[in-house]
């Protein structure tokens, strides 16, 4: 792994902030599982203050905020705030905010909708898309009646998809947000969600990166049942080609685990390492193979229902992109399942099959 620099060793405790550049502040709030927090930050100006993200909709989670809102902000208000994408620790607590400041919220609008269209209960998984989905990807039909389950799970600990302001205001790649006398500059990637904005400072040289860019895990790019032919891992390196143009010298300041400075470090070690799975899927493939066969190959330990949703997903977006480079090919055969075959003439001479990554200890849930 890429050496990183990194200027704090701790994360600020809950219900407190701590300035990590002139006008900027980082604040944590807790999350279940092994990831445990997200990062959200807070960007000082005239008047008040904007928020960006808000974490999971959960009442601890409020608590927290009220603490950061008496204490924190030095009696002013929050007066907007910015959802990077519209997963649940990021817009969770955007209505409850936004309805206490009576401030706009902030999103990209392909974050926004498809915020709204999950919002407010129900599941993706008990219907026949879903079933067909992923059935073609290998599992068996039983396991739709588990993934229920997990999604009752899943509204008790707050990612389920939360109630969401009633209004918007758009944002768009290259738009400038004056705040506090800086100019931020929306830097819109895709991939990992559909129109994911990261906010840049040239004057501070700092980028809020939200789950585009994280200095160790991986963000989860998957194919999901809602939309089955998707290709979001093409949208995900194609949006970290983009961003390697940024300055080599920024603070990148991101939603999980710590602050650091290497970014164009890191986006090419995140390129290397989908391209290093393609590969190793490639090599597999040589023998026509489901998604689900292909878990090996990406994935260390055993997943359990709600984690091997996750790994389904990102195996397909792979495949999904060696598809589109004309390196796999796909068919649907008699019991349903959609096998891939390797067919670039190529691959012998580029294969190395003792020379790749470890395979993952497991999808984080980003």
């Amino acid at each position: 792994m890429t050496d990183l620099e990194y200027p704090w060793a701790e994360h600020p405790e809950p219900g407190t902030t701590l300035e990590v550049a002139p006008g900027v502040r980082w604040l944590t709030m807790p999350m279940g599982g092994s990831l445990n927090h997200i990062n959200l930050y807070l960007l000082e100006d005239r008047d008040g203050w904007w928020v960006v993200d808000t974490g999971l909709p959960l009442p601890d989670v409020s608590a927290l905020w009220e603490t950061v809102f008496e204490r924190e902000l030095g009696g002013r208000p929050v007066i907007g705030v910015i959802c990077t994408h519209m997963h649940p620790d990021h817009v969770g607590q955007s209505h409850y905010i936004t309805e206490r400041f009576h401030c706009p919220l902030y999103m990209t609008r392909a974050e926004y909708y498809q915020a709204r269209a999950f919002s407010g209960g129900g599941n993706n998984y008990g219907n026949w898309v879903a079933r067909d989905f992923y059935v073609r990807a290998g599992m068996p039909a039983a396991y739709l009646d588990e993934l229920r389950r997990q999604w009752e799970k899943r509204s008790s600990d707050g990612m389920s998809m939360p109630q969401m302001p009633a209004g918007y205001q758009r944002l768009e790649h290259g738009d400038v947000l004056d705040i506090g006398g800086q100019t931020w500059q929306v830097v819109v990637g895709s991939g990992h969600s559909p129109e994911h904005a990261c906010l840049y400072c040239p004057a501070l040289k700092v980028l809020l990166s939200g789950d585009q860019i994280l200095p160790i895990i991986t963000s989860n790019v998957s194919v999901h049942p809602t939309e089955p032919e998707a290709n979001p891992l093409k949208d995900w390196m194609e949006s970290h080609d983009r961003l390697l143009k940024l300055p080599p010298d920024l603070l990148v300041l991101p939603a999980h685990n710590l602050p650091f400075y290497g970014v164009r470090e890191r986006l090419r070690e995140l390129i290397s390492h989908h391209e290093d799975r393609m590969l190793a899927i490639e090599e597999h493939c040589v023998t026509p193979a489901t998604a689900k066969e292909l878990l090996p190959v990406l994935f260390a330990r055993e997943l359990d229902p709600r984690q091997m949703m996750m790994a389904l997903g990102e195996a397909i977006a792979h495949l999904h992109l060696l598809m589109h480079k004309n390196r796999i090919e796909r068919r649907l055969d008699e019991d349903g399942h959609y096998r891939f075959r390797s067919i670039d003439p190529d691959l012998a001479r580029r294969s190395h099959p003792d020379r790749h990554d470890a395979p993952s200890d497991g999808p984080m849930l980003v």
